[in-house]
C-alpha cells in the first residue's frame, strides 16, 4: 500500500489510501496577500507565526512554506528585490526556521525557484515535503536531483512545457512521465504526490468529475497519492465554502489522499473529518469527538473556529493530553 512518510524533528505523518486525509495548511503564503508581503519585507514575522500556530491548532497535519514575495519598497536601494531568485532563498530559510521554533509538524517547502527549494531543505529538520516538480524538462532536470539528493518526497504537477492542459488524458500522462523520469533517479512512485490541477468549476462544469476521475486512475494505474490546491474548484464562485466542503469528501471518496487548504475554516475541516469517519479512517471516532467539541464551544462562547480550537488544544496540554510522538494519525 502506497505510504509517503512525511517528518519533522519529533513528529511523522504519513499521506496514504488507508490513512486520514493529510491537511496542509496554506496560509504561510504572501502570493495575493499585500500585508504580509509587507511585513515580511520589514522584517516582521508576526502573521505568519499567528498562521502557523492558528493552522495547526485547527487541524492542520503539514505546514506549506511559500517564500513567493518579491520587495517592492527595498527596489529602489537595489533592483535586485525585484527578482524571486534574490529574495526566495534567505526568505525560505528565515521562515522555515521560525515555524519551526513554533510548532512541531512536518513543513512542505513551496517555492518556483530551485535555490529557495535547497534553501528550504538545508533549513528544515526531518524529511519535508517538497512542493514542487512539474513535467517541464527544464523544472525535472533541476528539481529530481535534489529530491534524490535530500531523500525527501514531491508534490508532481500535471502541467508540462505545453502549459495546464484541459484535457484530463493529458494531465495523466503528465503524470506518468514525471513518475518514469523519477524512477530513472531512483525516486519510488510513494515519494510521488501528484497533484492532477483541478480546474475551477465556474469555468468548466465538468472540472469535478474530471479530477474525481483523475485521481482513481492514478491511484489505480500509477499507485501514487495525490494532493490538489482545494480552492481552486470554487474560484469565482459565491458562497466559496460551501462548494469546497461539498468537493473535499467527493474528492477522498475518489481516492484523494491530501489537499493544500485553508484549515482555519471549520465548514471544511468538518467535511474532512465526516469523511475520515465515515471511511473508517477515524476508527474510534475521536478526531470527529474531538471537533465536535470545538463547535460545540463556538457556539457557547461565541469564539472564532481558531480560538475554540487553540482553547481545546491548550487544555489538553494543561490536563496532560497525548503531544508529539513520531506518528501522527489525523
Amino acid at each position: 500500500m502506497t505510504r509517503t512518510v512525511i517528518e519533522s524533528a519529533t513528529k511523522t505523518v504519513v499521506i496514504g489510501f488507508d490513512e486520514p486525509f493529510c491537511v496542509i495548511g496554506e496560509r504561510i503564503n504572501p502570493t495575493g496577500r499585500k500585508k504580509l508581503a509587507a511585513e515580511l519585507e520589514a522584517g516582521d514575522f508576526s502573521t505568519v507565526e499567528r498562521d502557523a500556530l492558528e493552522q495547526v491548532a485547527c487541524g492542520a497535519m503539514v505546514l506549506d512554506i511559500n517564500s513567493g514575495a518579491v520587495f517592492s519598497n527595498k527596489m529602489a536601494e537595489d533592483p535586485r528585490y525585484a527578482d524571486n531568485n534574490f529574495v526566495e532563498p534567505p526568505l525560505m530559510r528565515e521562515l522555515c526556521a521560525r515555524v519551526q521554533a513554533l510548532v512541531d509538524v512536518p513543513l512542505c517547502i513551496d517555492s518556483s525557484v530551485p535555490e529557495a527549494l535547497k534553501a528550504g531543505l538545508e533549513a528544515t529538520s526531518g524529511r519535508p515535503l517538497l512542493n514542487s516538480v512539474t513535467g517541464e524538462e527544464e523544472r525535472l532536470e533541476a528539481i529530481l536531483p535534489l529530491v534524490k539528493q535530500y531523500n525527501v518526497p514531491v508534490v508532481a504537477i500535471s502541467n508540462d512545457d505545453t502549459g495546464i492542459s484541459e484535457d484530463p488524458e493529458v494531465r495523466f500522462a503528465v503524470a506518468k512521465k514525471i513518475v518514469e523520469r523519477a524512477a530513472d533517479y531512483g525516486i519510488p512512485a510513494h515519494d510521488i504526490v501528484v497533484d492532477p490541477l483541478v480546474m475551477p468549476i465556474g469555468a468548466m462544469a465538468t472540472a469535478g468529475h474530471q479530477v474525481f476521475a483523475l485521481v482513481r486512475r492514478l491511484r489505480e494505474e500509477l499507485g501514487v497519492n495525490t494532493t490538489c490546491g482545494a480552492s481552486n474548484i470554487s474560484f469565482g464562485l459565491p458562497n466559496r465554502h460551501g462548494v469546497n466542503a461539498a468537493f473535499l469528501p467527493m474528492a477522498i471518496g475518489a481516492g484523494m489522499t491530501s489537499a493544500i487548504m485553508n484549515p482555519v475554516r471549520s465548514v471544511e475541516m468538518e467535511a474532512i473529518r465526516a469523511a475520515n469517519l465515515l471511511l473508517n479512517h477515524d476508527p474510534n471516532g475521536g478526531a470527529w469527538i474531538g471537533l465536535s467539541k470545538v463547535l460545540d464551544a463556538m457556539k457557547e462562547s461565541g469564539a472564532s473556529f481558531a480560538e475554540a480550537s487553540r482553547a481545546a488544544m491548550e487544555a489538553g496540554a494543561r490536563t496532560g493530553g497525548r503531544r508529539g510522538g513520531r506518528r501522527a494519525r489525523g
